[in-house]
């Protein structure tokens, strides 16, 4: 090839690189480049398992043989074991939305303030364990809440005269240990949501608070609760959800034989039966429905809040 047309080339393509460039980074095409790789993987990711899931749910799926059999699957969820999982989830949810929503802000709140010495090393202590594995986690917590008399909670309780606790063998205290680990885990992550907050509120509201002769309460209810609302209805929605979807607290502590089904989650009975006993089109069901839950309970939470209002 001669040099005349190598240099033409190199231009054609260089004014085709060109082009594309300023396409790319115009205001028209800019937004599209942005958002394409957010559409992409809701579509793959989402939409399409989300309609497989729906289509399987009507289905009884068997190695080589998919048949229609219409609503049977939903109406094998009207069952003791369905009602059980959807209570213990009903619970936890209602639990770890108490503890991961209004102890952070309080903890937030002390972690903000210039008064509190070494507020870095409690913020990134507090954050620790986010970064820790849910198994080991779990694996840890089984032996501080062991069954013995040895273990290091029914020994510190021992010292109060308290008996030896069975922790993972009571409906109320293997709640409380799956609602544990679970405050433990990401008490942190929802601190810094809330310092995040806390950073966007005008000192001037706390000085015309100071000036009205409000106290430190008062300034709490009246000035900081107030300017977080939209933090506390984004974390109270994203523990909403994460409640409904939990399933390596109860895991960790049962597998799935959890005694009387005192730890079985509705995520953990999808993995019961759609994975365990391969019923595939039952766990799509019980997926559905689940999706159907949680949508219904994050509208009503935040038609509460008043999410929806236009202010």
């Amino acid at each position: 090839m001669e040099p005349s047309t190598s240099t033409s080339v190199n231009k054609v393509k260089t004014k085709q690189s060109s082009r594309l460039s300023r396409f790319l980074t115009s205001r028209k095409a800019a937004p599209y480049v942005f958002v394409t790789p957010f559409i992409v993987s809701f579509l793959l990711l989402f939409l399409y398992p989300m309609i497989q899931a729906i289509i399987m749910s009507f289905q009884q799926v068997l190695p080589g043989q998919v048949e229609f059999i219409g609503l049977r699957n939903y109406e094998r969820l009207l069952n003791p074991e369905f009602y059980r999982a959807l209570l213990n989830t009903s619970i936890y949810v209602v639990f770890t939305v108490l503890i991961l929503v209004a102890l952070p802000v309080i903890l937030a709140v002390f972690l903000n303030s210039k008064l509190l010495k070494f507020r870095n090393f409690f913020r990134a202590s507090l954050f620790v364990p986010a970064l820790t594995s849910v198994i080991v986690a779990g694996v840890i917590f089984r032996m501080m809440f062991g069954e013995s008399e040895t273990a290091v909670i029914n020994e510190i309780i021992g010292f109060f005269g308290i008996s030896p606790v069975e922790w993972r063998y009571g409906s109320v205290s293997g709640m409380f240990l799956m609602v544990m680990l679970a405050a433990w885990r990401w008490i942190g992550v929802n601190i810094l949501y809330f310092l995040a907050g806390l950073q966007n509120v005008s000192e001037e509201l706390y000085e015309a608070a100071d000036i009205d002769g409000a106290n430190a309460f008062q300034k709490f209810f009246s000035v900081t609760l107030p300017s977080l609302k939209p933090v506390i209805i984004f974390v109270s929605t994203i523990t909403i959800i994460n409640g409904f979807r939990m399933f390596e607290e109860s895991f960790v502590f049962w597998q799935n034989n959890s005694p009387g089904n005192i730890g079985l989650t509705v995520v953990g009975y999808i993995y019961q039966e759609g994975i365990s006993q391969n019923d595939m089109g039952f766990g799509a069901a019980i997926g559905v429905v689940l999706m159907i839950i949680i949508f219904i309970v994050s509208i009503i939470q935040l038609k509460f809040v008043g999410a929806f209002k236009e202010d």
